[in-house]
């Protein structure tokens, strides 16, 4: 896995790199101390993975994700961040991230992690994955009123696909619908759910346990 680090900090993009070096699947093709270094690294080198931290100077690290994710569809954003608040967690999804890791990840993990983000799957620290599903026990989504949000079993089914990444017409495909159905199910449970975005999308059906995101162990 060809990988960017991108981190103000030297001594921790440094060590990340040692980290990668030392297994026989990564290789560091690119580095930087800012968003739009990073962007540049990307585009120069199109790796695999771009690992990105969120609170660098300059540009912004979540506009910086946007373009790779706009012009680098191939490159899989990951990023490895101090934030556990779950709004930095939506906005790492809204702007295309497969994957969302703290610092004190330990290493094990943190390699775990990014060959899953490369399999395609979606990556997420254990400590906020576990505080989203705790969040989704304890959520009382009626808040008084009756309980709208049961979806129907082909609602989930569109859920999970299009939290897994797939596009509308993809997961068309995989269901053996038209477009317009898929569209039709999408509106639907998302007003239900009352979600308005991509990012919003997956968290809930995170918290709904409706799609799976692999705890690393």
């Amino acid at each position: 896995m060809r990988c960017v680090l991108a981190d103000d900090h030297t001594l921790l993009r440094d060590g990340v790199r040692r980290l990668l070096e030392e297994a026989p699947d990564f290789a560091v093709v690119g580095e930087a101390a800012d968003a739009s270094e990073a962007l540049k690294q990307v585009i120069e080198h199109r790796p695999d993975i771009v690992l990105l931290d969120i609170s660098m100077p300059g540009m912004s690290s979540f506009e910086a994700a946007r373009l790779i994710e706009e012009h680098c569809k191939e490159t899989r954003i990951v990023f490895l961040t101090m934030h556990e608040d779950q709004e930095y967690l939506t906005q790492a999804l809204r702007a295309g991230a497969s994957g969302y890791l703290l610092k004190d990840t330990p290493a094990p993990i943190l390699l775990q992690s990014l060959r899953t983000v490369h399999r395609g799957e979606r990556s997420l620290s254990p400590r906020i994955l576990r505080q989203l599903q705790e969040d989704g026990e304890t959520r009382h989504p009626g808040r008084g009123r009756p309980d709208r949000t049961t979806l129907t079993p082909r609602e989930r089914e569109v859920m999970k696909l299009l939290a897994e990444g797939h596009t509308v017409k993809q997961a068309a495909g995989q269901l053996g619908v038209s477009v317009k159905t898929v569209e039709a199910h999408k509106f639907n449970l998302m007003r239900k759910l009352d979600i308005h975005n991509k990012a919003q999308l997956v968290t809930v059906a995170i918290r709904k346990k409706i799609v799976s995101v692999p705890i690393p162990m």
